[in-house]
């Protein structure tokens, strides 16, 4: 028992610390990042249910977009403007798409970008 004594280590005042810090750098990632997903996801599942509406079948684009301004508005979506969505119809069904980035700022001139491309389909 006395050479188990010897050999035993423990967790050292500055590896806490160093430990605690990645911790905390990597959870205020993800606080600025989990918003974004979020987002990206609800845009897709906007694009999706108007897509499934059969009053959207028939409509003219501006419909189509006042439809997405009002469901985006309900979910303070900001990110993707009704400007970069593309409309397309193909044989009756009705088809939303785009393609974004959003910039988050992280320290100083330091941004993260991350692309996005939700679509009805």
């Amino acid at each position: 028992m006395r050479g188990w004594k010897n050999r035993q280590t423990g967790l050292g005042f500055g590896n806490f610390i160093m430990g605690a810090f990645a911790l905390i750098i990597v959870a205020l990632l993800g606080l600025k990042i989990i918003p974004t997903y979020i987002h990206s996801g609800q845009i897709s599942q906007i694009f999706r249910e108007i897509a499934a509406d059969p009053a959207m079948r028939d409509v003219p684009v501006s419909a189509v977009e006042m439809s997405y301004r009002k469901r985006a508005n309900i979910n303070d979506i900001t990110d993707l403007k009704v400007e970069d969505i593309e409309i397309t119809r193909d044989g009756g069904t009705l088809k939303l798409s785009a393609s974004y980035e959003v910039r988050i700022p992280l320290v100083g001139n330091v941004s993260l970008v991350l692309a996005f491309n939700p679509s009805s389909s």
